[in-house]
């Protein structure tokens, strides 16, 4: 089982927030148990100024994208490209975060920084990633928190094509795979291109409702206890 860090000594909350207020808070740190107490809380961090960068911030969308249970739409195309793939988890998570952290990406926000302290939650067994390979070659994947029956979605990428829509099929398979309506998927912001497999928004106390309800649930079967190099192999 994931192994629960120190608690942070920041009070992380969102007691005080505006409706419609992205940006929430402004400093702490990330340490494991910092990130932990935020996404428990509805929060996750964007920019550190140890790198050069903004601030630290945490972020709390409102409204919240999310994918729920039974909502995914995977088109025929992606059904039959999908067979071109295989899917594993938690083999490559480092390599999966530098490649959603390439500097030449449009919008790129993982700083070395940032890098650092999701390892860091992957070797404490929090932190995931689901990969797609083709001909023994990472070409497509993404990473986020497991809590209970959340799975807070951060970054994804492909270097093939459909190969980031065939991680985000793989996880939605692990994570509902019990068929608990009160499990979730948080992606932080809808884009276009997660609408069109059936992500939607929910307001923010919508999201800390569903939050609440999530958290106490058990761990998806392949994060009970398995961690880094002991993987598991979805599909193929």
């Amino acid at each position: 089982m994931p192994v629960e860090p120190p608690a942070s000594p920041w009070r992380v909350t969102l007691d005080q927030v505006t409706p419609g207020e992205d940006l929430v808070g402004v400093g702490a740190d990330l340490e494991p148990g910092t990130l932990l107490a935020a996404y428990r809380a509805g929060l996750f961090p964007m920019g550190v100024g140890a790198d050069g960068g903004p601030p630290l911030g945490w972020w709390s969308p409102d409204p919240r994208g999310v994918l729920l249970p039974g909502r995914l739409r995977v088109s025929r195309s992606l059904r039959r490209t999908r067979r071109t793939f295989e899917t594993r988890v938690d083999t490559a998570f480092e390599q999966v975060v530098a490649a959603c952290a390439d500097p030449s990406r449009d919008g790129r926000w993982i700083t070395p920084a940032i890098a650092r302290a999701y390892a860091g939650l992957h070797r404490l067994g929090w932190a995931h990633s689901v990969e797609t390979w083709r001909d023994g070659e990472l070409v497509g994947g993404l990473y986020g928190l497991a809590v209970g029956g959340l799975f807070a979605g951060e970054s994804m990428f492909h270097h093939a094509t459909d190969a980031s829509k065939v991680a985000l099929v793989a996880l939605t398979e692990i994570v509902f795979a019990d068929d608990d309506p009160r499990r979730l998927i948080d992606v932080q912001w809808a884009t276009p291109h997660l609408e069109s497999m059936g992500v939607c928004e929910v307001p923010r106390e919508d999201y800390g409702r569903r939050l609440a309800a999530a958290l106490p649930l058990c761990l998806p079967e392949p994060w009970r206890g398995v961690r880094g190099e002991a993987a598991a192999r979805v599909s193929r």
